[in-house]
């Protein structure tokens, strides 16, 4: 009987040797043909807490699936946030070569070029379904690759929070005019957005946010969504929880692997780490639906949670401000030019669906099945 793991790293060769009747194993010198599996580890940086619910057990997950697909030839060792670089310096450390891959979210690195933030969400973009769909089959894939491979990095989707929540505030928000003067949490474009509608915006990493809300350096913060609001306590410091999030539709996390570590993959190992990626892509959106719902009623049964509406006028004030700030990004170089393009038209094609699709069904399905 040959074992799984030489099926796994025998290759071809290894199937010409059982045609033949062979018995010998895996041949001396197989670890160097194409389409074997060779032992190797890599090692994966994060933005994340350490073991923190969702977005850290995704980069884990990640990691875990990389290791079970090649029968555990190929291995990564994972390091949180702050355990080999901080959050956000993975982008470098993988550009560079300090560290093999990194699980972030792409709008971390804005500053390197404004492009990334639509391959993570823009204010009042594309929810989790329609930037998969752009991603996957509406030619986001490709644009990614060219940007990241300025950077030196081969990026992938590899998670998906869905819809975040607009967020967390010490103070109920009544008016457009309450939100002026706050500082609030909020990275990428949707920090943008709240600086043109009178507030400031502060970038933190996951893990600097409930000591910047405890000790006032923050009014109020939007992180993801129940499941990880709860996890991180902000409800002890913010009584208010406001809906919907119009900054991050359906938040797209990312794989980078350093491009010389990924070019130095044959076919099978990079066949791996991409199915790896797509498999914790399309776990997380069905784990953050069921979590999101119900760690919703804990908050608000369990810890009191107000849950409130953003007043109209901050809605509409934002979507006026996202639109001038898309537009200026756009202009910002050719490449975004080009990215923006074909997120506007891919968003317009999953419009004209969804109004006939989900959009059509919800409304009808209230009739039935009604809260």
């Amino acid at each position: 009987m040959i074992k799984r793991r030489q099926l796994l790293t025998g290759g071809a060769l290894g199937a010409a040797g059982l045609a033949a009747g062979c018995e010998c194993g895996v041949p001396a010198g197989l670890d160097n043909i194409a389409g074997a599996v060779r032992p190797r580890e890599l090692k994966m940086v994060t933005t994340w807490p350490k073991d923190f619910p969702g977005l850290g057990t995704m980069a884990e997950r990640t990691a875990q699936f990389i290791s079970d697909l090649s029968g555990g030839v190929l291995t990564v060792k994972l390091f949180a946030a702050g355990e080999l670089v901080s959050a956000f310096e993975s982008f470098d450390a993988v550009s560079d070569g300090a560290a093999d891959i990194y699980h972030g979210a792409e709008y971390y690195w804005v500053g390197k070029s404004p492009a990334f933030a639509f391959f993570t969400a823009v204010p009042f973009g594309m929810t989790a379904v329609e930037i998969m769909a752009w991603t996957e089959f509406g030619g986001g894939q490709a644009l990614w690759d060219e940007l990241s491979a300025k950077f030196n990095i081969k990026p992938f989707a590899a998670g998906n929070t869905g819809h975040q929540l607009a967020g967390w505030y010490k103070k109920e928000i009544n008016s457009l005019e309450d939100l002026r003067g706050l500082k609030i949490r909020m990275p990428g474009l949707g920090g943008e957005v709240l600086r043109r509608i009178g507030a400031s915006a502060v970038a933190l990493a996951g893990g600097e946010i409930y000591q910047a809300l405890q000790s006032g350096a923050i009014d109020g913060t939007e992180w993801v969504g129940p499941w990880n609001d709860l996890a991180f306590g902000f409800y002890n410091e913010a009584k208010y929880y406001y809906w919907p999030g119009f900054h991050e539709p359906g938040a797209q996390l990312g794989v980078g692997v350093n491009l010389d570590v990924w070019n130095s993959l044959n076919t099978t190992e990079q066949a791996i780490i991409k199915a790896a990626c797509q498999w914790a892509n399309n776990l997380s959106i069905a784990e953050y639906t069921a979590n999101n719902a119900d760690y919703l009623d804990l908050l608000i049964e369990e810890h009191g949670v107000e849950l409130r509406r953003l007043p109209d006028d901050v809605i509409a004030a934002a979507a006026k401000a996202a639109k001038e700030v898309l537009e200026e990004t756009a202009a910002a170089d050719e490449l975004t030019g080009r990215i923006f393009e074909s997120f506007r038209a891919s968003l317009a094609q999953s419009q004209a669906w969804g109004r006939i699709s989900d959009e059509a069904f919800m409304a009808a399905r209230r009739e039935t099945f009604s809260l």
